[in-house]
């Protein structure tokens, strides 16, 4: 789906780099601005420069299986020889005034206490969790991007409130400013309406502001370089969203797709491998290999070849051995504690997660449901003004209440999306 999500987002910009230049213009999803956030955030760079690192780790892991090869090359010169006979009185021989000694040898590792092979299951387990946690940094990411969407949208739509708001009040003062000329209504009327068209437009200065600078995080976070670009949310009281019903799962299901449940397996598969590794350390290591060794120290020279075995026993480093064993067994005891205790915790995580959504969704079902309500008695109110029946502060407060009623959608819908994306994370989708 990601893929996707790509594609869609090469398309879009391929589409406006075709347009005339007065005329592109970018219109984007929260799809694709999650999409072009993990194409462009430094943090998922890092993630993956830290799966290559231990993927690195492991292949360098797995050269412990090789012969461990090594060369060494000596020269000297002595003011005298090095080595002296004394053959009979008053006659003495000096022999290794100077020479070479050079050598070769290879080392095959027998057996080690099993500290190779998991060695390189351990540094499996380290790509395995690099991999994983550049999953979670995905997923901050394209939560980040969603909430930067969203706060756009918010602000936007609320902009679009004010104005609406503020040319109902431009044509309700001009109807006042006219029934006060022809003396049917008081200048008080008049003075309200104008203190609330300065209230709204203060209303859309700060809305403006806020919209400038989320646009601009938005854009920095996504990698565009400019903020004009539009935003096509579908949010509209005339439409509900989806429901979330279909997007449940049950919790003990969903645990063992989360990263969070990963990582704790790992951790207790890392804790274990460690214990053996520490095991290996007190049991014997064999090798076999072979040499071949040169040298003129007689201003001779010699080369021959060999082969040997050796067997290294840690007889001292038992005392201290048995203690570190114990360490390990306790931090995987520890490990496995908390792979029991945080798998409850996710559950709860989960299931609070989709009483989030739940909630969220039927939120937006009561905003729209206050929306109707607002436009109604709103559209009363105007006609009881009209009529004598009322007086202005009653419709002004209507009219309040009908631009509250439709910022609360706008930020019910917004918060619906984010936790929709909360539990589908939450669940490990």
């Amino acid at each position: 789906m990601k893929t996707s999500y790509k594609w869609l987002a090469v398309c879009a910009l391929g589409a406006a780099a075709c347009l005339p230049s007065g005329a592109q213009r970018l219109t984007l999803t929260a799809d694709d601005c999650r999409q072009m956030a993990l194409e462009h955030n430094a943090s998922i760079k890092n993630a993956k420069n830290d799966v290559d690192a231990a993927e690195q780790t492991r292949r360098a892991a797995f050269t412990n299986y090789f012969p461990t090869v090594s060369a060494t090359g000596m020269g000297f010169n002595a003011d005298k020889g090095t080595a002296r006979m004394v053959l009979g009185e008053g006659m003495a021989l000096s022999m290794l005034k100077n020479g070479v000694v050079g050598s070769v040898t290879a080392v095959q590792p027998v057996f080690a206490g099993g500290q190779i092979v998991n060695g390189n299951k351990l540094a499996q387990v380290g790509v395995d969790v690099s991999q994983i946690q550049a999953e979670q940094a995905e997923n901050n990411v394209e939560l980040t991007a969603e909430q930067y969407f969203w706060q756009v949208v918010t602000l936007e739509e609320k902009l679009r409130t004010v104005e609406a708001v503020d040319s109902m009040l431009q044509r309700l003062c001009s109807d006042v400013e006219a029934a006060v000329t022809a003396g049917v209504s008081t200048r008080n009327d008049l003075l309200q309406v104008q203190l609330k068209r300065n209230e709204t437009a203060s209303t859309r200065l700060t809305l403006q502001n806020g919209i400038n600078v989320s646009r601009l995080l938005l854009a920095q976070y996504i990698g565009v370089e400019n903020t004009d670009f539009d935003l096509a949310s579908g949010v509209s009281p005339d439409v509900m969203p989806q429901a979330p019903q279909g997007l449940f799962v049950s919790p003990d299901e969903a645990l063992p797709g989360t990263p969070e449940y990963r990582l704790l397996q790992k951790n207790v598969e890392a804790t274990k491998l460690q214990k053996k590794l520490t095991l290996g350390k007190q049991l014997p290591t064999v090798g076999i290999g072979a040499g071949y060794t040169y040298h003129n120290l007689m201003d001779n020279d010699r080369s021959f070849g060999m082969v040997f075995a050796s067997v290294s026993i840690p007889i001292s480093g038992w005392w201290g051995g048995s203690h570190e064993l114990k360490k390990q067994k306790l931090k995987v005891w520890n490990a496995e504690n908390d792979l029991t205790d945080n798998s409850e915790l996710l559950v709860i995580r989960m299931q609070k997660a989709w009483n989030d959504v739940t909630d969220a969704y039927k939120q937006v079902a009561l905003a729209r449901q206050a929306i109707e309500q607002s436009t109604e008695n709103l559209r009363l109110y105007n006609d009881y003004y009209k009529a004598g029946t009322t007086t202005m502060t009653d419709l002004l407060n209507a009219q309040t209440l009908y631009q509250q009623s439709r910022d609360k959608y706008a930020e019910t819908c917004a918060d619906y999306r984010i936790r929709t994306v909360e539990y589908l994370q939450a669940t490990g989708r």
